[in-house]
């Protein structure tokens, strides 16, 4: 597609959970950064045990623009990102997070680059303000561990703040694995991609729903969608100490036909569970695999919806009497 684009609508889609206290912030900024452009607000409840459902229906109300979309429970940050992206409208879509950390007037900066030609435009983090060391310590070890064992060129210091032109959506949109992890698949998908650097806030409200526990687990899931070097790993390990094994045997023989004695049982007893704590550890390794091949296998939604506020009418692949997401036929 050539450059010189013309925008007949903009989408802006916005996770929420328990974000009471950003929840008019948000929509204040959102709509000064963007007056004069043509835009929807796509808000996705995450099933928010605070006021932010009622804060959300109130919007809806009071701005047209403002579609909601209520979950029926948790499905987590990246499903509830995934499903305000599927009942988005714009020709162009860009996602944001709703603790104000990513400031939503840099979605100006981004439109200009989709306009000049850019199919996928992405935020880069040049400071990370309100974050402690050990959360930026291991944000930069995650990013060069994925480096290594993927074969993805995924920007540092860059997060979910992104634009799509609606074709790149429509094939991000294709990838239907439940495990996801958005910003590797918007890199995956190809296209033209730009880079904007921006300086992030501390967070407005509230607190960070991203435990440690969470964290761990979103990196598991990120490196287990984009490369099997774990896997590979455990193999090297396996033939490593087999050679190892191999190398030892006609030492043993050949010491027991000299009658020599062989010392070092607490030696060998080391060995014996040091190897077996690896064989645990890649039965594990491939019990992680398994367990994410099970969950795709069995083909669930990757989300359910509960409640809708501000469309016109049922989105493409919205089955709103049974609540859920379509797969696209």
């Amino acid at each position: 597609m050539a450059g010189g684009r013309e925008l007949g609508l903009l989408s802006v889609v916005v996770p929420l959970r328990d974000e009471e206290g950003t929840v008019r912030e948000l929509h204040g900024r959102v709509c000064a950064a963007l007056e004069g452009v043509p835009f929807e607000l796509v808000l996705v409840d995450d099933a928010s045990t605070d006021l932010t459902g009622e804060l959300l229906v109130a919007l809806a109300e009071e701005d047209e623009r403002v579609r909601v979309i209520h979950l029926s429970r948790c499905f987590g940050h990246q499903a509830a990102l995934s499903a305000g992206l599927e009942h988005a409208r714009g020709d162009a879509v860009a996602m944001l997070d709703g603790d104000l950390q990513d400031p939503p007037e840099l979605i100006v900066r981004m439109l200009e680059h989709w306009r000049s030609g850019s199919d996928v435009v992405y935020g880069v983090r040049t400071e990370r303000r309100g974050e402690g060391r050990v959360k930026l310590a291991t944000a930069r070890w995650f990013y060069r561990l994925f480096a290594r064992v993927s074969d993805l060129d995924l920007s540092p210091n860059s997060g979910d703040f992104r634009l799509l032109d609606r074709r790149a959506l429509h094939a991000l949109l294709q990838m239907r694995e439940r495990n996801r992890f958005l910003r590797g698949m918007t890199v995956w998908i190809g296209f033209t991609q730009t880079a904007v650097p921006y300086e992030r806030d501390a967070r407005y409200a509230g607190e960070t729903k991203y435990t440690a526990r969470r964290m761990l687990r979103f990196s598991l899931d990120a490196i287990s969608s984009f490369s099997w070097v774990p896997l590979q790993l455990a193999t090297l390990l396996g033939f490593l100490f087999s050679a190892v094994a191999l190398l030892a045997i006609p030492v043993v023989i050949g010491l027991r036909v000299a009658g020599q004695t062989i010392p070092g049982f607490a030696t060998v007893l080391c060995l014996i569970l040091l190897i077996g704590g690896i064989q645990l550890i890649t039965a594990g390794i491939i019990g992680e695999y398994v367990g994410r091949i099970y969950d795709e296998v069995k083909g669930r939604p990757l989300y359910v919806v509960r409640e809708m506020r501000g469309f016109a009418q049922p989105p493409g692949g919205v089955a709103e009497s049974e609540g859920r997401v379509e797969e696209p036929r």
